[in-house]
């Protein structure tokens, strides 16, 4: 089972790309040079986005919720990832990089926002100053 979740080219990440791309903005993917090679680079904007899927990464939505069986090995995974999230982060940000994150919730599942307010608000990210900031679903 485990073989086939995929960590690059999650539905959730070729929307916020089609979606950018559509609006003229131009990017790369997976910069294996950079701190946890975030999703989508914009070096002109000196921005990363991360496209991060609710589950894996612990969210605090309705998207997640530690599985039933075997959860302590679950709630030590996703407690890493946490802690690995936090690393990244920090990394990008000591490096000079503002940092996007974008969840799963704020794109799918019922509380998810329309697509053109959650592009609206990347775009006026990407065009401002803020270092951090972060696309959630209404929960």
């Amino acid at each position: 089972m485990m073989a086939g979740v995929r960590a690059r080219d999650t539905r959730p990440e070729l929307v916020v790309r089609k979606a950018l791309h559509a609006r003229g903005f131009r990017y790369r993917l997976h910069v294996a040079d950079m701190p946890g090679k975030p999703d989508i680079v914009l070096r002109r904007f000196r921005a990363v986005i991360l496209v991060h899927g609710c589950f894996w990464h612990g969210h605090d939505c309705p998207l997640f919720r530690v599985p039933a069986t075997r959860r302590d090995f679950w709630q030590a995974k996703i407690s890493r990832n946490r802690e690995r999230d936090s690393e990244v982060l920090q990394a990008l940000e000591a490096d000079g990089w503002r940092c996007m994150t974008v969840w799963e919730c704020a794109l799918r599942g019922t509380g998810r926002g329309e697509l053109s307010v959650v592009v609206d608000t990347l775009i006026g990210w990407l065009r401002g100053s803020a270092k951090r900031q972060e696309i959630r679903g209404r929960c």
